[in-house]
C-alpha cells in the first residue's frame, strides 16, 4: 500500500519588509569574508526582528493582500549554526484560512526563501495573533505591535542625500537588494523573557517576491 502524498500548495507574496538586528552596522551577515550567516555577530548572540508587509499574495485560493507579519529570530552565535529559535507575529485582521498561510510561509513549512532558514531554527517560541501597523516612508520603514514592539529604520546617509545605498547579492533571502539603514531611536522588542534595544544598530530593507512555485 502507497503512502499517500500530498501535493504542496502553490503561493507568492510581493511587498516589503526591514529588519533591525543588534549588530553594529552593517551586519556582518551580509557583509563579511567568511560568507553570508558565518560571521560572528557584533554583539555574540544575533537578534534579528524581520517585519512584512503583503501588498499582495496568494496561498492556493486563500488572499493575503494587505496583510503583516513579524518573524523574530535569535540564535546564540553565528547564525549559520543554528539552534535559533523564533517567535512569529501575525495579523490580528487574518481569519483562519490566511492564517494558517501566514504560519506556513513565514514559519518555513510551505518552503520558499523561509524553507532554506527553517533548518537553522530549534525552537518556536510561540505564534501570537496581534494588532501589527507597518509604515513605510521614503527611506524609512516602521511596525508597531502595542506592548510588544516598536522597531523603527532608516536608510543611512548616502553621498546623494536623496537616494539610499543598496546591497546586491548580499542577503540570503533578498538577493536582488537590500537597503542599508540603521534603527531609530526607541527601537525595542519585549517578549518571551526578552528586551531588545536595537536603537542605531544594523537594519535593511527591500522589496520582495517570494514564491515557491
Amino acid at each position: 500500500m502507497t503512502a499517500t502524498q500530498t501535493t504542496p500548495v502553490t503561493w507568492e507574496i510581493s511587498g516589503d519588509y526591514f529588519e533591525n538586528c543588534n549588530c553594529d552596522v552593517i551586519c556582518p551577515c551580509v557583509a563579511s569574508p567568511l560568507g553570508p550567516l558565518a560571521a560572528q555577530p557584533t554583539q555574540g548572540a544575533c537578534e534579528a526582528p524581520l517585519a512584512f508587509h503583503v501588498d499582495s499574495g496568494s496561498y492556493g485560493d486563500v488572499t493575503l493582500d494587505g496583510l503583516n507579519a513579524v518573524v523574530v529570530l535569535r540564535t546564540p552565535g553565528p547564525m549559520g549554526e543554528g539552534n535559533g529559535s523564533v517567535a512569529l507575529y501575525l495579523d490580528e485582521r487574518a481569519d483562519d484560512g490566511q492564517r494558517e498561510a501566514l504560519t506556513a510561509i513565514f514559519s518555513g513549512q510551505a518552503g520558499g526563501p523561509m524553507g532554506a532558514l527553517a533548518p537553522l531554527v530549534s525552537e518556536i517560541l510561540g505564534v501570537k495573533s496581534v494588532p501589527i501597523n507597518f509604515h513605510m516612508e521614503k527611506r524609512h520603514r516602521s511596525v508597531e505591535v502595542p506592548g510588544i514592539m516598536q522597531l523603527a529604520v532608516s536608510a543611512t546617509p548616502n553621498i546623494n542625500p536623496d537616494e539610499e545605498t543598496w546591497l546586491t547579492n548580499a542577503h540570503p533571502l533578498f538577493p536582488e537588494k537590500v537597503a542599508v539603514a540603521a534603527g531609530d531611536s526607541g527601537s525595542v522588542y519585549e517578549d518571551y523573557g526578552m528586551r531588545w534595544d536595537n536603537s542605531g544598530k544594523s537594519g535593511l530593507y527591500a522589496p520582495y517576491t517570494w514564491t515557491n512555485a
